[in-house]
């Protein structure tokens, strides 16, 4: 989740006592439609990013907004004769050359991109829906290249004398604390969705829970939830704030069948935080539920299973999770790769090797990360593949597998695993603090109410 390093600000002025006494954050609610979305009563408290050493205020003072993106200043007059200026965004199936080439620039101009920039970006890695923008003359070449990968992300090349300087570039935004509560109906993404946020709160939200709450089968109607989140803002040249989509989950609470679970953002050190539950242990534990944000499970670990396509009964020693055709598949653990490749009926496979001894099976894949290699090490969550049909399989899916130190396979779904480390004792009044004063937002103000009532 982004917008994690700004949060140490928040934290240095919780610290501070004039602050805990005036977090008497009563009322803050907005309605979208006829749905309620709870907020602060300043439009859910401005902050803006502070250079290092420097605090941002929380308070409804009116806001100074950061200064605008740098233009990209090219170095020859635009006005120029045999001045091209092209832009477009990459189509699936397609790459920078093809785009490029289709507005006649040459392929020595793409050269030229390619290595200058490969400093900070590997065009390897350019997917669909990346935006481009380029100016270029019949004789000198290259004058400028902006390469967009997200709201949050793009990349820039631009002459400085005889030579070219590459950068990437991140703007800078506004940072809003908001409160969003209600009552699942339907579903928790749908509920989300309908009360005016972007679903990929929910997702988050979901993630976030990923190791006690199987979001899939376990949410019910009449669950509840409470979340308080920053929402994010871009302040382009001469207009009005772009909300880019929601930033760091600060705190959240989720009641549902499988009981009260309760979360809440905190940094040990500087810029590395992580969750953890009221009682200041951590809410990561060393495996997560399931290795994809899965539609369904299309089948279960099964000793005597009949094999859809081979008609045979033998044991299905996995879980197989069925999503869209390149949904990421993800780590459930930290571990060493120690295969990718080709395995007869697994299709494209990859194993992890984990630090108790286990091993981790994603079969199936249509394709494998680019930035993961045989004998690399992976980190819990980093995506690793992408969801296909590979092998003997009926559909787009992922089968799972885990094999014990003793090489065994076991049920993934019965896996439990140790936690990860606590707040150390010196660190929790500090964590108290923080603990407390986040809760107060995330139960202030506003009224949870069921979406169909509200529609």
């Amino acid at each position: 989740m982004g917008g994690r390093g700004g949060f140490q600000r928040l934290r240095a002025q919780l610290r501070r006592a004039s602050l805990l006494t005036a977090i008497g954050l009563t009322g803050f609610a907005l309605a979208v439609g006829a749905v309620t979305l709870a907020v602060s009563a300043d439009e859910m408290f401005p902050r803006v990013d502070a250079p290092p050493g420097e605090l941002a205020s929380l308070s409804p003072d009116p806001l100074e907004l950061p200064e605008s993106e740098p233009e990209m200043r090219p170095a020859w007059d635009m006005s120029m004769e045999g001045m091209i200026t092209a832009s477009g965004v990459i189509r699936a199936g397609g790459s920078l050359a093809m785009a490029l080439g289709s507005e006649g620039i040459p392929a020595s101009a793409v050269h030229t991109i390619v290595t200058e920039m490969r400093p900070v970006f590997d065009f390897r890695r350019s997917r669909a829906g990346d935006t481009w923008r380029v100016v270029h003359h019949v004789e000198r070449g290259v004058v400028s290249f902006e390469y967009g990968t997200s709201d949050l992300t793009s990349y820039h090349l631009f002459r400085r004398g005889d030579g070219y300087v590459a950068e990437r570039r991140e703007p800078r935004l506004e940072r809003r604390t908001a409160r969003i509560a209600g009552v699942v109906t339907t579903s928790l993404y749908e509920t989300i969705r309908d009360l005016g946020e972007s679903p990929q709160l929910a997702t988050d939200f979901a993630e976030l829970f990923a190791w006690d709450v199987d979001f899939s089968r376990a949410v019910q109607p009449g669950d509840r939830f409470n979340i308080l989140y920053e929402r994010l803002y871009r302040h382009p040249t001469g207009g009005e704030p772009q909300y880019l989509g929601p930033g760091v989950i600060l705190a959240a609470r989720y009641e549902g069948q499988t009981g009260n679970h309760e979360v809440v953002y905190y940094e040990k050190e500087e810029a590395r935080g992580g969750y953890y539950r009221p009682d200041g242990s951590s809410l990561e534990r060393q495996f997560l539920v399931a290795p994809v944000k899965y539609t369904r499970i299309a089948s279960r670990y099964n000793p005597s299973r009949r094999h859809p396509i081979l008609k045979v009964t033998r044991p299905h020693y996995g879980i197989d999770y069925a999503a869209p055709h390149g949904t990421p598949i993800f780590a459930v653990a930290h571990g060493k790769v120690i295969y990718r490749g080709w395995s007869s009926g697994y299709g494209k496979l990859v194993k992890i090797q984990h630090e108790n001894g286990s091993i981790s099976y994603y079969s199936h894949m249509s394709r494998y990360a680019d930035t993961v290699k045989l004998g690399d090490w992976v980190h819990q969550k980093q995506v690793i593949g992408y969801v296909g049909s590979t092998g003997l399989a009926t559909g787009p899916h992922v089968c799972f597998r885990i094999k014990n130190k003793d090489g065994r396979f076991v049920n993934p779904a019965r896996l439990r695993t140790p936690a990860g480390d606590p707040i150390p004792t010196a660190r929790m009044p500090e964590f108290q603090l923080v603990r407390d004063a986040l809760f107060a937002q995330l139960d202030g103000g506003g009224r949870d109410i069921a979406v169909d009532e509200a529609l």
